[in-house]
């Protein structure tokens, strides 16, 4: 069984990314109004009733916005960080909200989601990988330095989705105040393209058929360099930048295929009250 995943907006203006298989799929962060997942979904072809839950990152507004609302009106479970959720200041519905921890695993249907704890400057940030049928994609945001736990498991993924947040140059000569280029750059705020670039080349798997550059700074990064910067050492891997403004393709991967592929979902062929991807 294939994985399908996208990533609904990645930015600080909102992170949501998509992960799942022919029967049910999770969401990670809902850092984007509810109205807007919904919208954004709808054109992908993709059925809010796959979205069997939601896993929280960290507490950070871009990454949590429309949470509260998205898990209310769709009835989901939301697994989150006691201490995030205490972060959070957020009300949910403690009957269907469920505590996550460091290694832990959890069983979604057929996916497996793993959660690990991550270098960020909040409360108790968690990386995840999404598995089915030893298929995994990983969701690596929000890092302020790789260790030897994103190693372990970005050297795992058949796709993911990697922080390359800044390039160091620009954030160096950029308009940002002191505090705040030191804050991105302290080992707890997020990974520049350099830091991204070293973890994919000396650590990427053979099989990695997808790699979605996510989080890029809008001030301190240029989407076209980066994305160059990765193309020229990817070889097979298909490289795409995820937009800060819109949703990217449905990917599609799978433990058996040999070429990147994209799943093309035309809309004259569905009604949006029929829309079946799988």
């Amino acid at each position: 069984m294939a994985l399908y995943f996208t990533s609904i907006n990645s930015g600080s203006n909102g992170n949501c990314y998509y992960v799942g298989n022919d029967n049910e799929a999770v969401l990670v962060d809902i850092g984007l109004t509810c109205k807007e997942v919904e919208t954004r979904m709808n054109r992908l072809g993709l059925p809010i009733s796959k979205v069997k839950a939601i896993f929280i990152s960290h507490e950070h507004s871009d990454h949590i916005k429309g949470l509260a609302v998205f898990a209310k009106k769709h009835k989901l479970p939301v697994y989150i960080s006691t201490a995030t959720l205490k972060s959070s200041r957020l009300f949910l519905d403690e009957n269907n909200t469920f505590s996550l921890n460091h290694l832990q695993n959890i069983q979604i249907g057929d996916l497996k989601i793993s959660a690990f704890s991550k270098f960020h400057d909040a409360a108790d940030p968690y990386s995840f990988t999404v598995e089915c049928n030893d298929v995994r994609v990983g969701v690596f945001t929000d890092i302020g330095a790789v260790c030897d736990r994103l190693i372990s498991h970005f050297k795992n993924c058949h796709a993911a989705f990697l922080e390359a947040n800044y390039d160091t140059e620009m954030l160096e000569n950029g308009r940002y105040p002191y505090f705040l280029k030191r804050r991105i750059t302290s080992g707890h705020g997020h990974l520049s393209n350099a830091q991204a670039l070293e973890l994919f080349t000396n650590h990427k798997p053979s099989y990695m058929s997808h790699l979605l550059l996510s989080h890029l700074s809008k001030d301190n990064n240029d989407p076209e360099l980066v994305e160059k910067l990765f193309k020229n050492v990817a070889g097979d891997t298909f490289v795409k930048v995820a937009s800060r403004y819109e949703e990217t393709a449905l990917y599609y991967v799978s433990n058996t295929q040999n070429t990147p592929e994209v799943y093309h979902f035309d809309p004259s062929l569905h009604q949006p009250a029929q829309l079946n991807l799988f």
